[in-house]
């Protein structure tokens, strides 16, 4: 039997008990954290979109402002200059996101670790030169793990401890994080029913004044891809995506991909092109699509069904044919 073009995948129950909302679907974008975001939010009030748009633009900036590992000023930035021993008071979001990475760092076995700031630049991924700019050399031997989440502390007040040459990135938990933020400011405002993006991690609440819930379709990871599309009904739902198919480069003729694996320091190497995670926050999508990417395939699908997580992975074998497997989780959402 040939698989199906197309499926989709629902929640288990679809709240209308409210009715249909009342109101215009306001439409909102942006750039932050070097991506764009966008809202789309049913506003039955008078209520200035600039506004609504400018709130959430300060909102963003001061979330990247904390934990951008492009600015200098930022706090991570400035956790990698302290002498060891030192503790550094955490904004209350900045503790929260490292909090929950620390979280899944632990139950992930160490697939997510947001301590490999200097590995990332070493590849070309992050603040320092990047492998597109002229003169961008990687690293001529493998870079072994040096000190990594596990040597991090971080107490009930939100001081993160330096024990000593850790630099930290955000970029695989801050997104999501930053998504599951601007939900929160729009529920709390009033504005239940609303779909909101940031660099492609996703987060639905309500449903649009026609009834229906958010739909978005999940991106394939190749044009000659032939798996089936998939399109989520993001009611209460957030999903994210990991994949290796942009962020790349070819180093005598060896792809390096963008996800490191942080057990060794170097790219990973499996074929697994994709990784979806259908999560209740943001954050934990984003984060666990990672950690999943880092384990491959095998081992990913595995992790996936321990921790209960409705995941998607999607990868080349050796003679460049696609598979996908998908969590018991994950398959207990499709229709």
């Amino acid at each position: 039997m040939n698989a199906p073009a197309f499926r989709a995948l629902i929640p288990a129950r679809i709240d209308q008990a409210a009715g249909l909302p009342e109101g215009d679907v306001y439409k909102l974008a942006g750039n932050c954290m070097g991506t764009t975001w966008s809202v789309r939010v049913v506003v039955r009030d008078r209520l200035s979109p600039r506004q609504l748009q400018a709130d959430i633009a300060a909102l963003l900036e001061g979330l990247e402002a904390q934990m951008s590992h492009f600015r200098a000023s930022s706090p991570l930035r400035r956790f990698a200059t302290l002498p060891p021993g030192c503790w550094m008071d955490l904004p209350a979001e900045f503790a929260q996101v490292m909090r929950t990475a620390l979280k899944v760092a632990h139950l992930s076995e160490g697939a997510f670790d947001p301590a490999l700031g200097s590995a990332i630049d070493a590849w070309g991924f992050g603040a320092a030169r990047r492998f597109s700019e002229a003169g961008f050399e990687p690293p001529a031997a493998p870079l072994l793990p040096g000190r990594r989440w596990q040597a991090l502390e971080l107490d009930d007040a939100g001081r993160l401890r330096q024990p000593g040459g850790i630099a930290l990135n955000l970029a695989a938990i801050a997104k999501g994080f930053a998504v599951d933020a601007v939900a929160a400011f729009l529920t709390g405002r009033g504005l239940e029913h609303h779909l909101v993006e940031v660099g492609g991690e996703l987060r639905g609440s309500g449903i649009k004044p026609d009834g229906q819930p958010w739909w978005v379709a999940l991106e394939s990871p190749a044009q000659d891809c032939p798996l089936p599309a998939t399109r989520v009904a993001l009611h209460g739902l957030a999903v994210a995506t990991s994949g290796n198919y942009r962020r790349c480069y070819l180093l005598d003729e060896r792809l390096i991909q963008h996800t490191l694996d942080p057990r060794s320091g170097e790219p990973v190497a499996h074929g697994l092109a994709s990784v979806t995670v259908i999560h209740d926050e943001c954050m934990l999508a984003d984060a666990w699509a990672t950690a999943l990417m880092v384990l491959g395939p095998q081992a990913g699908l595995q992790r996936a069904a321990a921790q209960g997580l409705r995941a998607l992975l999607q990868w080349r074998d050796e003679r460049g044919a696609w598979h996908e497997a998908a969590s018991p989780a994950f398959e207990a959402l499709l229709v």
